[in-house]
């Protein structure tokens, strides 16, 4: 079926169904969707499962004050148990503002995070408290060395780690005694605990330690990241600017020296594991029995991966490799890692058929298979061992819906839970008892939904009804999903149509893209103030495009790797495919095709401004990349491999080295803050385009991070987009 059949058939069906119907309609403007917030869902704020398994807590209002309450899975009705009364936290005079809370073993005390402060994406630094629920005593967790970061109990309670000033600590809450497991923390130079910027980043793990099964033992992360370059960022606040400097290692270039440890917390001695050869050290995790340590170690090209088994109780801390695998490509690093109660055996979801699967491994070597098909797993929601299942979400149904599974150890008796076609997620119970369902789809807000864990509604306990009023309000057009021609593959897209759509006229084609390795934009879930964004552009008589080309995930490890050591290529083809059979539709004015994108989605647009001049007529592109060789080494050389082994890779998708070829309106944007792609890229886009001697448009936002947010920079953002596309487009 051609492109054109898809995309009539579907808007005659919602045309029938009357969804495009002129009614009086509340006016969307951008400062409804940035400045007023309209579009945000309500969620279920702060749900954790209590150790039973019946009860939950969570942040309740009481009386003003932020407080900790029990309540009950079944017995809706009632108050709940007041656990931690907010009037009860004053210290020194101060009520303390709580973010975040953490529970002991037995519940009877509660770690309390205050003052919490962003360092990157991931990383924080915050001050802790320790309150005990029955004598409702508080103190600080550490009053000589604040602030800290990442503390946590041991799994019996009378101990918690934490990280201050790159140094990890232990306070015994016995005899109130801290000991310092290491000493030799530096800014820039030596770091325990805790991960540098390139792991937070790409391997998504700020935590680099972990508590054992009996809480005799830390296993922790140390890295030296000394000989790593340094990159500097000023930020524009006093008379002088400020200079931030931290170490960020660029394609190629050094990383830092990783090794890990073990730390006796009984007398504070650490001990250095053995791991043989390796790069990246991205998860380690203790088995559920005896003093066993998993820890996973990659290559620098990222295509071996290795499990590491250490038994922290032998003298010589020699790991020994119970599982590995390779790939052409690159190997996924994820947190799909179980470990049966035997101790013997671990969960795990691999792409070693083709589609990420989830896998029975022992430390024997032996391997089970426990899903097969043409699909891919997306995560691990749990394992109930009592009755032998596995719990998981999947694309089965197909790559833009995620559905919620169960399946048991032995691979047998799948059967789907989740009911309703489109975003499906899940949060169970301790125990595996219930679970909170979330779920969406393209034109409806997040339902939040109780239910029994064989999937059975016990209560729906937010439905967002009143945004589903605002949308019909605000004249909000239905997404409508379809498949499109690429360059060589049948891709999966969406468009919003303008309201009143008519097929005899002509409306210009708005895309907006990401495109990146591994990460969809089709996806039949509630896209938000985006959602709301687009909508917007719709109104004003644009179709609005979305498509996810090769490179993307959920279509198989072919389809995603595809893009391996020449990204920017194949998703740019298939771009540019995808605009020209739109350019042959008769409603789609040929010479008004725009595109924007942020970040990997910014780099995209540039491309098809540049190879793809001809077609697209505006493009505007924030926070992107212009040149590989100038982003962090993990993520880059894990599809790019180095610049020295793969120059004409990064160097033929480089937009820098194709701005002669421009001939449309380039808006290009970036945060002068951006500690994540950074603001080095606009500069030299910049200077590629005035020695082509290209008019372009630039707007920097000063001391602003990759998400360009804070007061009212996102609703300026969007403003000033959507203005440059009705001038522009």
């Amino acid at each position: 079926m051609t492109i054109k059949y898809n995309i009539l058939f579907l808007f005659i069906t919602f045309n029938f169904l009357g969804l495009s119907q002129e009614t009086e309609n509340k006016e969307l403007t951008v400062e409804t969707i940035w400045k007023e917030y309209q579009f945000f869902a309500a969620g279920v704020e702060g749900f954790r499962s209590m150790n039973d398994g019946e009860h939950f807590s969570k942040f309740s209002i009481i009386d003003q004050d932020k407080s900790i309450v029990k309540y009950s899975f079944i017995n809706r009705g009632g108050a709940g148990e007041v656990l931690v009364n907010g009037k009860d936290l004053i210290f020194q005079g101060n009520k303390l503002k709580v973010s975040r809370y953490e529970f002991n073993a037995d519940e009877t005390k509660v770690l309390l995070v205050t003052e919490e402060e962003k360092i990157y994406r991931r990383s924080y630094s915050a001050v802790f408290f320790l309150y005990d629920i029955s004598t409702k005593e508080l103190q600080p967790l550490d009053a000589e060395r604040s602030p800290q970061t990442l503390a946590s109990y041991s799994p019996d309670g009378t101990k918690v780690a934490y990280i201050h000033a790159n140094n990890l600590y232990m306070r015994d809450l016995t005899s109130n005694k801290t000991l310092q497991l290491t000493k030799d923390g530096e800014f820039n130079k030596i770091i325990n605990g805790t991960t540098d910027w390139v792991y937070e980043e790409e391997f998504a793990i700020t935590k680099a330690y972990d508590w054992s099964p009996d809480g005799a033992y830390i296993a922790y992360l140390k890295f030296n990241e000394s000989q790593v370059r340094e990159f500097t960022m000023t930020y524009h606040y006093e008379l002088y600017p400020d200079l931030y400097t931290f170490k960020y290692p660029k394609a190629g270039e050094d990383n830092s020296k990783v090794t890990l440890h073990i730390a006796c917390t009984k007398k504070g001695k650490s001990r250095p594991v053995n791991l043989g050869e390796y790069e990246y050290i991205p998860r380690l995790k203790w088995s559920n029995v005896e003093n066993k340590l998993m820890a996973l170690t990659l290559n620098r090209h990222q295509n071996h991966l290795k499990y590491n088994w250490v038994n922290a109780s032998e003298k010589n801390l020699l790991a020994d490799v119970v599982y590995e695998e390779k790939d052409a490509a690159y190997v996924e690093i994820d947190d799909n890692l179980l470990f049966l109660k035997d101790g013997k055996h671990f969960i795990r979801t691999s792409e070693r058929d083709g589609y990420n699967h989830i896998y029975k491994i022992g430390i024997t070597g032996n391997v089970k298979q426990l899903t097969t098909g043409d699909w891919d797993v997306v995560d691990f929601k749990g394992v109930d061992q009592d009755n032998g299942l596995i719990y998981f979400t999947s694309v089965e149904s197909h790559p833009t819906n995620k559905d919620l599974y169960v399946v048991d150890l032995e691979g047998n008796n799948k059967r789907l839970l989740s009911q309703n076609k489109g975003w499906n997620d899940a949060q169970f119970s301790h125990g595996m008892k219930y679970y909170v369902n979330t779920w969406s789809d393209a034109n409806t807000p997040p339902v939040y939904s109780l239910h029994k864990a064989n999937g059975d509604l016990i209560e729906v306990l937010e439905d967002n009804e009143y945004l589903q009023l605002a949308l019909k309000d605000y004249n909000f057009q239905p997404k409508v999903f379809m498949t499109v021609e690429g360059y060589e593959e049948t891709l999966n897209a969406w468009a919003i149509y303008p309201p009143n759509f008519d097929s005899t006229k002509q409306y210009p084609v708005y895309f907006n893209v990401y495109c990146g390795p591994g990460s969809n934009m089709v996806t039949d879930s509630y896209g938000s103030a985006n959602f709301a964004y687009h909508q917007l552009i719709a109104q004003q008589g644009y179709i609005v495009f979305c498509v996810d080309t090769r490179g993307t995930m959920y279509r198989g490890a072919k389809f995603k790797k595809s893009t391996y050591l020449q990204l920017g290529k194949l998703e740019t083809e298939d771009l540019i495919a995808v605009a020209k059979n739109l350019q042959k539709l008769d409603y789609v004015d040929a010479e008004r095709i725009g595109i924007m994108g942020w970040s990997y989605g910014g780099y995209m647009s540039s491309l098809s401004m540049t190879k793809g001049a001809d077609v697209f007529k505006m493009g505007i592109a924030v926070a992107p990349v212009t040149n590989w060789r100038y982003y962090d080494n993990i993520y880059t050389e894990r599809f790019m491999r180095t610049p020295q082994e793969n120059t004409a890779g990064y160097d033929d998708n480089s937009p820098i080295n194709h701005v002669d070829k421009m001939k449309g309106k380039y808006f290009l944007i970036h945060g002068s803050g951006d500690d994540n792609v950074h603001v080095q890229n606009s500069m030299e886009m910049i200077n590629a385009l005035v020695k082509a001697d290209k008019d372009f448009d630039l707007f920097i936002y000063p001391n602003k991070d990759h998400g360009i947010y804070g007061g009212n920079t996102r609703n300026h953002l969007f403003r000033m987009m959507f203005e440059y596309t009705l001038k522009n487009l």
